[in-house]
């Protein structure tokens, strides 16, 4: 019986390696019995020899690649091939030889460790070993086995050592003091520098934190930590005024955000500097002392008076002179004006409540020295009311009455209304002008709530006798001054059904149907006049066409008077013009002065030149507009002169009798008739024996 062999791994010897021998008692030695091995490697690597039982190992083996064999092995008549002995197992164990150095599962290895740390696996060799002088270290490391004996085999590899960066370093300022400026008109959160403090750490322990610890400033100012540079940003908290303060001092704090408790005794993690600001002046506008005006007047304020001031100053320390002006765009119609010394406001037109109650108005304060410099600042005028307005009726009032009416009957309810508006509200008063309260068909009944009623007086109304009455009606308001009114109520007589319901007011409405209507009757009324002005322009038309011209032919281009439309003073009428431009020239003597001009003596009679025969027309129309235009006796308006030329071939001469020595006597004109055709028309006006009497 037996439980395991052994053999050694990587057997280098010249023959095989003997493993062991099996063997049973029933084997004679006569060679009737056969050996037969099975199992792991049978055959391959463990070879068995059937008639002895010894076991070889026919291969090298390695324990690193099977350390352990299991086999079964039996013994078997070779003559019957039964077995003498039952199957048994058995074990074969591969001993160890130092035949493999060691090895490192990594060709490096990378580490970590905190600075500062204590004693580990691999331990610091220096104490207090700082990141910030040396953060990489490089370490062999070698492994020996068999103890390291004499014999035994080794492996090396490479650690690289980190040293993580932990907070023993708090933030320092490079330097104690800080400059920096801004002008005063920067806004709030305008930057206006930057500062760092240095921490050698790295990530979150390097992570600073700055805010202003005191000063004189650290209401005015601010500080931010930008979190990509770790710098603190100085920027404007309030607006700043180098008239106020020219110069701050802040003291800024800058603190790690992570601590860490273990290193807290090293010191304080934070640091202080000073920063010093100093405020830039620059030129600002003026200033008003308000940031709006709200003036009052009355609205019957004289022109030029005064109604209110604006303050406005220079806020820089110069001071200089400022001059005020109202912004004419909300001025239109130059209703108010400024004296631009002081700022007084007053009123250059006068003012109507009623019309404009409010005027909302711009003033301008500028700079002398620097007219860019300038503020505006609205002004609100109040115009306040003044009983200047008169009551007066609320509406037209289409009052009748009815002729079966008896007296104190209500007809008419009016009422008032004012342009005035005045504190407590409208009062108003009624009554009758006191001439027509003698004798009165109606009276006025105030109803004390700013309405009066009109109330008959007597019985019965004729539309014959009167149709129409008028009733004077005073309305008194009850403001200082008392203003009042007359307004006349129109009351016409009207007949009325037995219910008071208006049927007819007019008194030619009696003649005419009981269904024509007040205002069909004006319409035929309209229609009567629009034909009479029809037929009145028509008559006048053809009045105005019927006038023939004096001068018939179309081919008379001359530049003659064809017809008067005013009637004429006679022989008064040569005295408005030169009647001998319309002569012959040659029978035109020399100029004579104009009878429409008294002569003065400081100006010479003016002479012409002579005219001579065949003169050119046109020569003859230049000399004349140029004889009149040097003329020194001409009036001084625009006057219409005649320059009119007749020719000299004429047989008839001349056929005007304006300059005709006798004014009473008949004329003979029996010899046109004897002249030809042309002179038919002259011969028929004058040749007859009525045509001096016509």
């Amino acid at each position: 019986m037996w439980n395991q062999f052994f053999l050694l791994e990587e057997y280098t010897g010249p023959d095989t390696q003997y493993v062991g021998k099996l063997h049973t008692d029933q084997d004679k030695g006569d060679g009737n019995l056969k050996y037969i091995l099975t199992g792991d490697g049978a055959g391959s690597l463990f070879i068995i020899d059937e008639n002895t039982g010894d076991i070889h190992a026919a291969k090298k083996l390695d324990r690193e690649e099977k350390s352990l064999y299991v086999l079964r092995a039996k013994a078997i008549d070779r003559k019957t091939g039964r077995q003498v002995e039952p199957e048994s197992e058995f074990i074969i164990k591969i001993h160890d030889i130092n035949d493999n150095e060691p090895k490192f599962t990594k060709d490096m290895y990378t580490a970590s460790i905190p600075e500062m740390s204590g004693v580990g696996i691999i331990k610091t060799a220096l104490p207090d070993m700082s990141r910030e002088n040396r953060e990489q270290y490089q370490v062999v490391i070698q492994a020996k086995d068999m103890g390291g004996q004499m014999g035994g085999l080794s492996g090396t590899t490479t650690v690289n050592i980190t040293l993580t960066d932990v907070n023993d370093n708090p933030p320092r300022f490079p330097q104690s003091t800080y400059q920096f400026s801004s002008p005063e008109s920067a806004p709030p959160g305008t930057p206006l520098g930057r500062i760092k403090a240095n921490d050698p750490d790295v990530g979150e322990n390097a992570e600073i934190e700055y805010s202003i610890s005191n000063g004189d400033g650290s209401d005015m100012f601010d500080i931010v930590t930008d979190k990509d540079t770790q710098e603190g940003i100085i920027t404007v908290k309030k607006r700043l005024d180098f008239e106020n303060k020219m110069l701050y001092t802040l003291r800024v704090e800058a603190t790690n955000t992570h601590p860490d408790p273990r290193f807290l005794q090293l010191g304080p993690f934070k640091d202080t500097a000073l920063v010093k600001i100093s405020v830039e002046d620059i030129d600002e506008p003026p200033v008003f002392s308000r940031p709006w005006y709200l003036i009052e007047v009355d609205e019957d304020a004289k022109e030029g008076s005064i109604i209110g001031h604006v303050v406005a100053q220079d806020p820089d320390v110069t001071k200089n002179a400022i001059k005020y002006s109202v912004d004419r765009h909300t001025d239109l119609d130059r209703i108010f004006n400024i004296y631009s010394g002081n700022g007084s406001l007053f009123i250059s037109k006068p003012l109507d409540r009623e019309e404009t109650p409010w005027h909302n108005i711009t003033v301008i304060a500028t700079e002398i020295n620097n007219p860019k410099q300038s503020s505006q600042i609205p002004v609100f005028i109040r115009i306040l009311d003044i009983n200047d307005h008169a009551p007066e009726f609320a509406k037209y009032y289409e009052t009748f009455v009815c002729e079966n009416a008896k007296a104190g009957q209500l007809i008419q309810t009016v009422s008032a209304v004012d342009k005035d508006e005045p504190p407590q509200g409208h009062k108003f008063f009624f009554e009758l002008v006191p001439e027509f309260a003698v004798h009165p068909n109606f009276s006025v009944i105030d109803n004390k709530d700013n309405t009066a009623g009109i109330v008959t007086r007597r019985n019965g109304y004729s539309r014959s006798k009167m149709s129409t009455y008028l009733l004077p009606i005073i309305i008194f308001d009850n403001d200082y001054p008392i203003q009042s009114s007359t307004g006349t109520l129109t009351i016409r007589a009207c007949a009325c059904d037995s219910w008071g319901n208006m049927q007819s007011c007019n008194a030619e409405a009696l003649l005419l149907p009981a269904g024509l209507s007040t205002g069909a009757l004006v319409a035929i009324l309209l229609c009567i006049i629009i034909l009479l002005v029809l037929v009145v322009l028509f008559t006048a038309l053809k009045r105005q066409r019927k006038k023939e011209p004096l001068i018939i032919s179309k081919d008379d281009v001359r530049d003659n008077i064809v017809t008067y439309n005013d009637e004429g003073g006679g022989e008064e009428d040569t005295q408005a013009f030169d009647i001998g431009t319309l002569r012959n020239p040659e029978a035109r003597e020399e100029s004579k002065m104009r009878r429409d001009v008294i002569p003065e003596t400081i100006f010479q009679i003016r002479r012409t030149a002579p005219l001579w025969e065949n003169i050119d027309v046109q020569d003859f129309i230049h000399r004349r507009l140029k004889e009149n235009d040097l003329d020194p006796a001409a009036p001084p308006y625009d006057s219409l002169a005649t320059y009119a030329y007749e020719g000299n071939d004429s047989i008839a001469n001349s056929l005007s009798s304006l300059e005709s020595l006798t004014t009473e006597g008949n004329q003979d004109y029996d010899y046109l008739s004897d002249w030809g055709p042309r002179f038919k028309k002259l011969a028929d006006m004058y040749g007859g024996e009525d045509s001096d009497r016509d």
